[in-house]
């Protein structure tokens, strides 16, 4: 229930249409989970109905009307006992350790360029972790003004620089290994 929970969360700053909070889903908190409008209507509808926020429509006169969402008492509540409630530690699912797990049967070379591209997609997002994202959160605390919700922001920008960053030293220290595993074996038939 981690998606109600972040829509909750952003409503509870100010309310916003779908795209906004899609919006914020990328500015601010993409590097350790993302959404997508798919996933955020359907959220919406159910919460809702569910009593957790309500939703006006705004009629706008050049432009589709807009649907904006506000939580509700109910909302807050909700999002406040999720706030204080400890988590279990989330499943790991990496695709792309199943293709190393299997990929015995693949050149040393071919298992390189996987290992290669994965290191460019980190470098990638620790990038836009220390860019477009660190320049959304500052120009976010300069704009609330509370700077405890400031620091906690970029404790959360923090641990993603520091994932992306531990994902290329190991990426790194597995690139030599998988250069020095013995040749290939065709598999017997």
């Amino acid at each position: 229930m981690s998606l109600e929970h972040a829509l909750l969360g952003f409503l509870s700053y100010s309310p916003m249409t779908g795209y906004e909070l899609k919006q914020h889903f990328d500015q601010s908190i993409y590097h350790f989970w993302n959404a997508n409008l798919s996933q955020i209507y359907p959220a919406l509808s159910r919460m809702k109905e569910e009593g957790l926020l309500t939703m006006e429509v705004e009629h706008q006169e050049d432009r589709p009307n807009r649907k904006v969402y506000t939580i509700t008492d109910a909302g807050r509540e909700a999002l406040q006992r999720w706030l204080v409630t400890p988590l279990p530690p989330g499943q790991v699912r990496e695709a792309w350790l199943i293709q190393i797990f299997f990929a015995h049967f693949q050149s040393n070379d071919e298992i390189v360029s996987l290992l290669e591209a994965r290191m460019d997609a980190m470098r990638a997002r620790l990038a836009v972790c220390r860019t477009e994202i660190q320049a959304a959160i500052d120009q976010n605390a300069a704009q609330s003004g509370v700077e405890r919700a400031s620091q906690l922001w970029q404790i959360t920008l923090d641990y993603g620089i520091a994932h992306y960053e531990t994902q290329l030293a190991w990426l790194e220290q597995t690139l030599a290994r998988v250069r020095k595993l013995p040749p290939l074996t065709p598999p017997k038939p």
